[in-house]
């Protein structure tokens, strides 16, 4: 099945049981829907849904549930603004300490919704750099 060879690169960089809940889903989404972006999207899902972007790759969160408005919404009639992988639902406290692996500077006085942002740049900033783009 085409999971293994779609598969993302911050993926590859990621726990096994990240890569699996990638390739299952994925590739289940490709028997219903078909090849492309709709089971791309089914398959970021299942992984958001346990797993939060640190920098380049993807980590176990501390509690499995949607990551952000949009998992916790989903469908393709509702869009609302993803996070990015960011576990936007943690607790501020989480946030800051992903902040801090990160080194993302002004991090101490950012509130929950900056912290987000920022996290979210940071990991693309680390995706864009391992890729070596």
């Amino acid at each position: 099945m085409p999971g293994r060879e779609d598969m993302p690169s911050t993926l590859r960089r990621s726990p096994d049981k990240a890569q699996r809940t990638w390739e299952k889903t994925h590739d289940s989404a490709v028997q219903t829907y078909g090849e492309g972006e709709r089971s791309h999207r089914t398959a970021f899902a299942a992984v958001k849904h346990e797993f939060e972007k640190v920098g380049d790759h993807w980590e176990p969160k501390g509690r499995k549930g949607p990551s952000d408005a949009q998992a916790a919404g989903g469908g393709p009639e509702r869009r609302a603004p993803t996070a990015g992988g960011v576990d936007a639902n943690a607790t501020k406290d989480h946030l800051m300490s992903v902040a801090r692996k990160l080194d993302v500077p002004g991090r101490s006085s950012m509130t929950k919704p900056e912290l987000v942002k920022a996290i979210e740049k940071a990991n693309d900033r680390a995706t864009r750099k391992a890729r070596g783009d």
